[in-house]
């Protein structure tokens, strides 16, 4: 009996080294580094020389890691609100990159970058549809917008689709950030090419009634095309306190 004993002990030891054994022999060592360097820039327009005026995540700047492979996977960058961008967690390596989505003529030649800690890199953009003149009037609670469109390029210039204001509380404002009844309530249908509009259509003005008294708002306005991306180009964003 006592022997039996001894031997299920021993067998159990030996079941249990086997199984440490194997689940040793099963793990592998990761040896290859985190993601660890950084990319960051400017979207400029060439027009003004200042940031591009656009919303959280409108543009994207896409990278191609070509020294990882001939076919790499795309990985996006969107922009912020005040038209920079910037990723931390990046592979190092070299990369195509090129910024898309946004109401610009299409950048047709990729940027070559090598990617480390602190790289950094602008992209100069040509937009649309500048917004000149942009001013603004408030009533009691109602708010009058005013300002001028304009096209560094009229030539091949997508259809102009519609205006419109764009309002929210906070200072996020834009095409998905904005309060409906002040915002897409008050759009201006357009469908026109630039060549046809006069300059009478070319000069806006746009009312919001009704403000919440007492609230400051954050405002700007937009001007949507009919590219592949839909997209608006946008104006400074103003403060509005409705007293």
């Amino acid at each position: 009996m006592i022997n039996f004993i001894v031997m299920k002990k021993m067998m159990s030891r030996i079941l249990l080294g086997v199984i440490l054994l194997t689940s040793a022999a099963c793990t592998k060592i990761d040896n290859y580094e985190g993601p660890n360097a950084s990319f960051e820039g400017r979207l400029i327009d060439v027009v003004t020389g200042e940031n591009f005026q656009t919303g959280t995540g409108n543009i994207q700047v896409r990278l191609l890691q070509v020294s990882w492979s001939a076919t790499p996977a795309p990985q996006e960058i969107p922009s912020k609100v005040d038209g920079t961008f910037k990723d931390t967690k990046l592979f190092a390596g070299t990369y195509k990159a090129i910024p898309i989505g946004g109401a610009f003529w299409p950048v047709l030649d990729t940027a070559e970058v090598k990617i480390g800690k602190g790289s950094k890199h602008d992209f100069e953009l040509t937009p649309y549809l500048v917004i000149n003149n942009f001013t603004h009037v408030l009533d009691s609670t109602t708010l009058k917008l005013n300002f001028d469109i304009d096209a560094p390029i009229g030539a091949g210039l997508p259809t102009i689709i519609e205006i419109q204001p764009y309002v929210n509380t906070t200072k996020m404002v834009g095409p998905g950030a904005s309060i409906f009844d002040y915002s897409d309530a008050r759009k201006l249908v357009v469908n026109k090419e630039w060549i046809n509009m006069t300059a009478a259509d070319k000069s806006i003005e746009l009312t919001i009634p009704e403000l919440a008294a007492g609230r400051t708002f954050y405002v700007r306005v937009g001007v949507r095309v009919n590219d592949s991306f839909k997209s608006s180009n946008l104006s400074q964003i103003i403060e509005v306190k409705v007293p």
